[in-house]
């Protein structure tokens, strides 16, 4: 499968459509045979877009044909997050429902993208209303994580479907949103590289909220350089800036903090290890490494187990515009919703203060070092069958969603990429961490990490094969 063009980088992409070695049509149609050998069983997406994503990658290429040229994303088979809001496509934001037509009206983010002539091959699969890391969905089901084709496993949330087309062949970028790992989790868990940008960077705006404190959009690739790509290619024209990722710097230029406590608790057999082994090899090829605690872990651990922001901004979101919808949550969502009904605004307001004071200590913290390495997620991706009995849904999810909320309630940017496999052959994801505002910065740091670990496809191989 990986002969397909679709697995090609991003820039190895961009020249050949533009040396006439090969079409948008090419590339959409390797999606489509991807779709059709794996779609069913992967169920990466809820809307599928094939056919009309054939007839954008037509008109690209005949806009190639004349010399004309959109952007460095056009004629790129791209999968969205069913939360984003795209032209002429459903937006269910996991839900059971519809939402209304307003939600069919791209924001920043889309727009951008949509600017650029892409191929959008369809909308994946999210937890309902996004809130959730392992990827369930009691609606619409889960996608299957595809280093395992024995067992139905999770395969991380809530962009739960944006790894699965990655992997899949039916997409090479996806879009996806993180409010507390929402798309490190599914990365680290699929084998692929994920970015959380800097909350306020990217427009929220016509994107299905979570928390209006801590949502941000995010990327999905196989390959960190691709998401540099796709960075700079998008970043000018959501933002209005022009930071361009800057050149890789070399290891022995770089500082990492690697924290002794917290992220390396009660990790599943084999992710701490590779991760680990990852960061000696780092130091090997002469990066300095220094122990670095991160300020006030514990106050945002013990912060996100109180329920965070998240449960009630979007309870707030709920009953003031889809309050016909309260009803019919997944109950896994429902619960969670349901907490913040006895929650006092004191209450509310102190969470946010202490959201304020704990991002600010952090920001000053980081100035030390060039970025922070933890491993991404501290458990191996659960099956859904151990997820069934009572309490073990909740358990598990605050354990998959531990070392990445650390991130969204520091005000951090952060990346993952995966660097190995664990004691049962999933995916291990090493997590690195930048101050605010450092995305840019932060992406060439972690192409420098990639250059001396190996990408994904180096590292973990192909998929097991259906």
């Amino acid at each position: 499968m990986q002969d397909s063009p679709i697995f090609l980088p991003l820039r190895e992409q961009r020249a050949r459509l533009r040396a006439g070695t090969l079409t948008a049509t090419e590339l959409a149609k390797a999606s489509i045979a991807a779709y059709q050998q794996r779609g069913k069983h992967d169920h990466a997406y809820l809307t599928w877009n094939g056919e009309q994503a054939l007839s954008m990658a037509n008109a690209a290429d005949a806009v190639l044909a004349q010399g004309g040229d959109a952007g460095a994303l056009m004629g790129m088979a791209v999968s969205i997050k069913d939360i984003f809001a795209v032209t002429g496509l459903p937006t269910y934001a996991g839900s059971s429902q519809r939402l209304q037509k307003r939600w069919e009206r791209p924001g920043p983010v889309v727009g951008a993208l949509l600017k650029q002539l892409p191929s959008v091959m369809g909308k994946t699969h999210s937890v309902e209303f996004a809130f959730g890391g392992l990827g369930t969905n009691a609606h619409w089901g889960a996608p299957r994580n595809p280093w395992d084709v024995h067992q139905h496993r999770t395969p991380g949330g809530s962009s739960s479907g944006a790894g699965v087309s990655l992997v899949g062949g039916t997409a090479s970028l996806a879009l996806g949103t993180d409010t507390a790992g929402s798309v490190r989790i599914p990365a680290s868990m699929t084998g692929v590289a994920g970015l959380k940008t800097t909350v306020g960077r990217w427009s929220t705006e016509q994107i299905v909220p979570l928390s209006s404190t801590l949502d941000t959009p995010g990327l999905l690739a196989r390959r960190v350089d691709d998401i540099a790509f796709a960075f700079d290619a998008l970043d000018p024209g959501i933002g209005g800036k022009d930071n361009r990722v800057p050149a890789t710097p070399s290891l022995a230029d770089l500082t990492f903090g690697v924290p002794e406590t917290f992220f390396w608790d009660d990790c599943s057999p084999g992710i701490a290890e590779t991760v680990r082994a990852a960061i000696k090899q780092l130091e090997a090829a002469g990066a300095r490494i220094v122990t670095l605690e991160l300020p006030g872990i514990n106050d945002a651990y013990e912060l996100f187990k109180l329920g965070g922001v998240a449960a009630p901004e979007l309870a707030a979101f709920l009953k003031t515009e889809l309050p016909e919808m309260i009803d019919s949550l997944d109950p896994n969502v429902a619960a969670r919703v349901k907490a913040a009904d006895d929650m006092p605004a004191w209450e509310y307001v102190r969470r946010r203060t202490v959201l304020d004071s704990l991002a600010t200590s952090a920001a000053a913290r980081m100035d030390d070092v060039d970025a922070v390495l933890t491993p991404t997620v501290a458990i191996t991706p659960p099956t859904i069958e151990s997820l069934e009995p009572e309490g073990a849904y909740p358990k598990a999810n605050m354990h998959a969603l531990r070392n990445t909320v650390i991130a969204n309630f520091l005000g951090l940017c952060a990346l993952t990429l995966p660097v190995g496999k664990d004691a049962v052959g999933m995916p291990v994801g090493l997590q690195v961490l930048a101050g605010p505002w450092q995305d840019a910065k932060l992406l060439s740091i972690g192409q420098a990490i990639e250059n001396e670990l190996g990408t994904g496809l180096e590292v973990l191989g192909q998929p097991p094969s259906i």
